[in-house]
């Protein structure tokens, strides 16, 4: 029987494409940059990479902030300063919060049966923000972000350090959901924990990472744990 929940918070509580989708627009055209579909869609191919080699160990959370806007700039022939332009994006997208369909009734249901934490690789002020505007905090025992823990997801560091805080914590009682395979789900097999795969779009999965359940929401969560003994 599952007891201790992780929860990712970007697209499996919160979410986060919406608020990209106002953060990043309003901060490049604070930079003068013409913004049109293809340049958005530049940026997110650029941001996913740049993310990935995180999650690799292949680049820090600073680099990965310049690195996106550095390299957008680049290849739009734009000049500006790709430091300043990420510091006020982080300052934009930590501003509000946009709950996904049924994730905050969920919430209401699972703190009052499970022990439930935050594990997020997400920029700590960002998070902070967008949580505390959000009002979660009163959901989760702890909340565990990769800057503060000095270890990104998947990395089983991130897991190691955050079972330690965690009074009479069992792995065989656990289980991550997130809406990652390489960042979630792969860290959850790291771990040695159960875990459940947010796949609201069916998306194809990847051979090499078999997560051990898979829904469409946080809000079919409950239903899938109750079938689990």
């Amino acid at each position: 029987m599952i007891e201790f929940l992780f929860l990712d918070l970007d697209d499996t509580i919160l979410d986060f494409k919406m608020a990209e989708r106002l953060a990043i627009p309003k901060t490049l055209s604070a930079f003068g940059v013409n913004v049109t579909d293809a340049l958005l869609c530049r940026y997110h191919a650029i941001n996913k990479t740049c993310w990935e080699m995180l999650e690799r160990g292949e680049l820090t959370r600073d680099e990965v902030g310049v690195r996106r806007f550095a390299e957008l700039f680049a290849q739009e022939g734009v000049e500006a300063d790709a430091a300043a332009c990420n510091a006020l994006y982080l300052e934009n997208l930590a501003n509000g919060h946009y709950f996904l369909p049924g994730a905050q009734e969920a919430l209401q249901r699972l703190h009052k049966k499970y022990r439930l934490y935050i594990a997020s690789n997400g920029t700590a002020s960002v998070q902070e923000g967008r949580m505390t505007s959000a009002e979660l905090y009163p959901y989760f025992e702890k909340v565990f972000i990769s800057e503060h823990l000095g270890a990104n997801k998947p990395a089983g560091a991130f897991f190691e350090r955050s079972f330690a805080q965690i009074p009479d914590f069992d792995p065989k009682k656990a289980m991550i959901v997130g809406d990652s395979l390489t960042s979630d789900i792969l860290g959850g097999i790291n771990a040695g924990i159960a875990t459940c795969w947010v796949n609201p779009g069916h998306k194809p999965g990847k051979p090499e990472i078999q997560p051990d359940y898979e829904i469409e929401s946080l809000a079919q969560l409950e239903e899938l744990l109750k079938t689990l003994k």
